[in-house]
């Protein structure tokens, strides 16, 4: 077997924002020293795509939303996804309807990946998919753990005033960004920014976080950092009130 360290994503279909990591990590990652074994593009929130317009909606507002899908349509139109990414860099697309599932947890187990890695996975990971890898699973999240745990962290750091958004890459646990942390970055945020600027910064940064940590687990050097779960909080998606007073405080959505 190669001493590589062999490498499995599980990530969902977004043409939009999750696409940056990999625009990243793809053309970035160190050859000789990962073998991507697999990636695992799953629906968006893990829900039908007429579900997933129905909530952008009510968080965009209609201007917005309309701007929004047009874009979303125009990367359509040129074919431009993670799947034709992954493929083009040869790396194996591993088909699931849930990761939980004992079908895809068999699967994933004779790929003999040494780590899991999700980006922006639509379902929480249980026990046996988190046993799989020889040395760790890992999930990159766009918050400060463990006080922007939960959904769209970015937002909630614009809206809550930080100075600078925290790329966190931890380990993955039964409990939601719950595990030990392995590396952090922080991003600028700017006085009067837009949410769309701060996600996609953030993937393409977090994806060169990304390349350090594993760097770091194959070389045995990574020390996580177990979280304080007594200072957590827990966010839930956006309502439209949080959306007004983003844009209160001078910030755009895109």
């Amino acid at each position: 077997m190669s001493d590589r360290l062999r490498i499995l994503f599980v990530t969902e279909d977004d043409p939009l924002y999750v696409i940056r990591f990999f625009e990243v990590f793809l053309a970035e990652y160190p050859r000789d020293a990962f073998d991507l074994v697999g990636i695992t593009i799953q629906d968006a929130f893990h829900e039908p795509l007429a579900r997933t317009a129905r909530r952008m909606w009510r968080f965009y507002g209609p201007v917005d939303f309309v701007r929004l899908g047009m874009r979303f349509a125009l990367v359509r139109a040129k074919r431009t996804s993670i799947r034709t990414l992954a493929m083009r860099a040869g790396v194996p697309l591993v088909p699931a309807s849930s990761v939980n599932d004992p079908a895809y947890v068999a699967q994933a187990r004779a790929l003999a990946p040494d780590v899991i890695v999700s980006v922006a996975a639509p379902e929480i990971f249980r026990r046996e998919i988190l046993a799989v890898p020889r040395k760790r699973s890992v999930n990159i999240h766009s918050g400060r753990l463990p006080k922007y745990r939960g959904m769209m962290p970015n937002f909630w750091q614009l809206l809550h005033g930080e100075r600078s958004a925290t790329v966190t890459v931890h380990e993955m646990a039964e409990r939601l960004d719950a595990g030990a942390v392995l590396g952090t970055l922080e991003v600028p945020i700017r006085e009067r920014d837009a949410l769309d600027r701060l996600i996609v910064e953030t993937k393409r940064e977090g994806a060169r976080l990304m390349i350090r940590v594993l760097r770091e687990i194959a070389a045995g050097t990574d020390r996580p950092k177990p979280l304080d779960m007594s200072e957590a909080s827990y966010f839930r998606f956006p309502q439209p009130a949080d959306v007004k007073a983003l844009r209160a405080r001078g910030h755009r959505m895109l």
